[in-house]
């Protein structure tokens, strides 16, 4: 049976990254988004707080909690910056949870341990220039020699391109075979033929580090192949459940800002004699904002608790990120109206709020492809199987060797 109220344990987590945002991000997120500045020491902090591997077992160097309490984590984040939330998705969401649900033990411990504990970063390599939606068209490729890949290719939109240690890396192994022979592999920075760049120019997110990851004749250890050979797209799909669970919680965060901003707005701004939040279209835009935000967040406990209980959730997480980053855009915009003229302006942070909602509704399965996948799975067009390997279900001392 779900549960709607927060433990003890979930409250003070929630507690305790309110206060680090107010303290830690929010007297300088302003300009560090004007000058697209990236400031790796917050996760440094997040890792001293280990907020790094919330939901990764204590086994593996986790806080060993729960999957909605890396929501509550990611929602509280993206209040402060979408740039922060990010790097937490793509580090824990899409590498680390990755790891933990297809890799082996040697992997655990090699890679894992460090990433869950904070002290090294990770990111996920699947766009590429030419493929986003369509993974398949994908022409990173992975050629066996001895007992290592030599990867080729690029990967592009990449969060933490120029932070992280260790990457996730797809590429093609037997492109006759499609989909089916697609391969992952764990690719540090550190082996050579690797480079890094920065995309600039963003719209938003400009606090956050985005760029291509290059791979010009990288050896890889065979050992660092995840899963088996041609499972790469089942990983991928697997690990976009998870991205795109932190994601849709993010969302949550952006829509409550928003709100919070527009609230304070309303009781300061008086407009024909009266304060605004006094004119019933104004009360309209909050009263939106409201409804999104329970909304959203009740969707995102929904796929949390499934999480929990180690079932799949690719539709309930789909359904979520669809409506709660459409939310979330659609909060940002209001708070611009509801804010006039200063809205425009960085003197109010609802125009970084606006900026910043975009990139999610693109992202990690566009509205465009959830708003397919949810009318696919009502017509019968779309059944999810059971995956060969799933997240373990939490609490995570019952199950310690599932994977095993």
């Amino acid at each position: 049976m779900m549960n709607f109220a927060l433990s003890e344990e979930q409250e003070a987590v929630r507690k305790l990254v309110r206060s680090f945002v107010d303290k830690e991000i929010m007297p300088y997120i302003q300009e560090w988004d004007a000058n697209h500045h990236f400031e790796p020491s917050v996760l440094k902090r997040l890792a001293e707080l280990e907020l790094m591997g919330v939901c990764i077992p204590e086994k593996y160097g986790g806080s060993g909690m729960d999957y909605n309490t890396l929501a509550i984590v990611c929602d509280e984040l993206e209040r402060g910056d979408t740039a922060f939330r990010t790097a937490v998705s793509v580090h824990t969401g899409l590498n680390s949870m990755t790891v933990l649900q297809w890799g082996n033990e040697f992997q655990k411990q090699k890679y894992l341990t460090p990433q869950a504990k904070g002290e090294k970063l990770a990111a996920f390599g699947l766009t590429e220039p030419g493929a986003g939606s369509d993974v398949a068209a994908m022409v990173t490729t992975a050629r066996k020699d001895g007992d290592s890949y030599i990867l080729n290719g690029s990967k592009l939109w990449i969060s933490l391109a120029d932070y992280a240690d260790n990457f996730l890396i797809f590429a093609y192994t037997d492109k006759s075979k499609k989909h089916n022979g697609i391969s992952c592999f764990i690719v540090e920075r550190t082996f050579p033929g690797v480079t890094t760049r920065a995309i600039k120019g963003k719209l938003g997110i400009r606090a956050g580090n985005t760029g291509e990851v290059i791979l010009e004749d990288v050896r890889v250890p065979a050992e660092n192949l995840l899963g088996e050979e041609g499972e790469g797209f089942k990983i991928a799909m697997s690990a976009l459940d998870n991205g795109r669970f932190t994601v849709a919680a993010g969302a949550c965060g952006t829509i409550q800002a928003c709100l919070e901003a527009s609230l304070k707005y309303c009781h300061e701004r008086e407009t024909f004699g009266k304060k605004i939040g006094q004119h019933q279209l104004v009360q309209q835009m909050i009263a939106k904002m409201v409804a999104g935000l329970e909304t959203s967040r009740l969707l995102v406990y929904r796929a949390g608790w499934l999480k929990n209980q180690g079932v799949r959730n690719t539709r309930e997480t789909s359904l979520a990120k669809w409506i709660a980053c459409d939310a979330a855009w659609e909060a940002a915009s209001d708070a611009v109206q509801i804010h006039g003229a200063y809205g425009y302006s960085n003197e109010y942070p609802v125009e970084r709020y606006l900026r910043n909602a975009k990139a999610p509704v693109i992202y990690e399965g566009t509205r465009e492809i959830h708003t397919i996948m949810q009318a696919e799975y009502a017509l019968g067009y779309r059944k999810d199987k059971p995956l060969n390997k799933m997240l373990p279900k939490w609490p995570f001392e019952d199950v310690r060797d599932i994977l095993e």
